[in-house]
C-alpha cells in the first residue's frame, strides 16, 4: 500500500535518484542547491511504497494566494497507478482556499499535458484575464 506524508530534504539521495530516473537534468547538478531548495519550499509531500520515496509533488508560494507546483514526479515503474493524482488531490485537499494553483510543464510533453487536464487543470485559465511572462536565465 502506499503511504503519504510530508518529508524533507533529509531524502536527498532518493529525490536525486527519482529525478535523474525522470531524465530531470537540471536538477542534476549541485546536490547541495538541491537541498536548499527543498529546505525553502513551502510543502513537500512523497508516496511511499514501504519506506522507499517513489514520487512526490513539491510547492513553493505564500501559503494563503498562491501554491505553485514546482515539481510532480513519480519513478516510472510506478506510472499509471494513481500516484501522481492522488498528491495532486492532496495538496489542493491542504490548500483549499488558495486563489492560484499554478504549475508549468513542457508545451510539447503529452503524457504531461493529458494527466493534468485529465485531473481538471486547463491551459487557458477559463477565462480568467492573464498573460504570463518567462525569462530563462539558464540560457543552454
Amino acid at each position: 500500500m502506499i503511504e503519504y506524508k510530508a518529508f524533507g530534504s533529509e531524502r536527498i539521495e532518493e529525490i536525486y535518484k527519482i529525478y535523474e530516473e525522470n531524465e530531470w537534468s537540471s536538477y542534476l547538478g549541485d546536490k547541495e542547491k538541491l537541498v536548499r531548495a527543498f529546505d525553502n519550499s513551502l510543502y513537500i509531500l512523497g508516496a511511499f511504497d514501504k519506506d522507499r520515496l517513489i514520487g512526490f509533488v513539491r510547492c513553493v508560494g505564500d501559503d494563503e494566494y498562491i501554491v505553485y507546483v514546482q515539481d510532480l514526479v513519480v519513478l516510472s515503474s510506478y506510472h499509471r497507478k494513481g500516484i501522481g493524482r492522488e498528491l495532486m488531490r492532496r495538496v489542493s485537499e491542504r490548500y483549499p482556499s488558495i486563489h492560484q494553483f499554478v504549475l508549468i510543464t513542457d508545451q510539447d510533453d503529452e503524457v504531461s499535458n493529458a494527466f493534468y487536464r485529465s485531473i481538471g487543470m486547463s491551459e487557458n485559465c477559463n477565462g480568467y484575464p492573464i498573460n504570463h511572462y518567462f525569462q530563462n536565465k539558464n540560457k543552454e
